[in-house]
């Protein structure tokens, strides 16, 4: 037994990032929304009630009912995320899927890189990281912009790895 501080003898990456798609919504919004749309289709479907078209009540529940799941799929797909992590000897990159996990990807910096898909129109459209012929996709969920940026940072990361010498 050690009393003393024993050395770390985890790696310490000089490059780390964590990727997660944005979402514009958030739960106390989700909240207000719902409640708009459920007054609205409350008020318009006692109207039309009134007026003798009761069925059209039901399908506005209906339509709230598809609004709540549509928001829900897309919050669920909102819990992905990716990190990258680089140091000088190894290349990290781990997938957090929707329903839980992981995917570890390791990668020698030496051997592994970043390909970048652009269209004229578009701008970036796919980020891979690429050994032995290989591709593993990265940030597919980012818009143009930010995988231009992200493209930048990663790509000057990996130089850096390669020359040995941190950021």
């Amino acid at each position: 037994m050690s009393l003393g501080n024993a050395p770390d003898d985890r790696r310490r990456p000089f490059f780390s990032a964590r990727l997660t798609p944005h979402r514009s919504l958030g739960g106390t919004g989700f909240a207000v929304l719902m409640g708009f749309a459920g007054l609205v289709s409350l008020v318009t479907g006692i109207y039309f009630a009134r007026m003798g078209a009761w069925p059209v009540t039901g399908f506005f529940g209906l339509d709230l009912l598809a609004l709540y799941v549509a928001f829900r799929i897309s919050y669920r797909s909102g819990r992905i995320a990716e990190e990258v992590e680089i140091d000088e000897d190894l290349v990290v990159f781990r997938r957090f899927p929707a329903r839980g996990g992981v995917r570890e990807y390791r990668f020698n910096p030496r051997w592994v890189r970043l390909e970048v898909e652009r269209h004229e129109a578009a701008g970036t459209v796919r980020l891979a990281l690429v050994s032995s012929g290989r591709p593993v996709t990265v940030g597919a969920f980012l818009n143009p912009p930010d995988r231009d940026t992200f493209a930048t940072a990663l790509t000057a990361a990996l130089a850096a790895a390669r020359a040995g010498r941190p950021g």
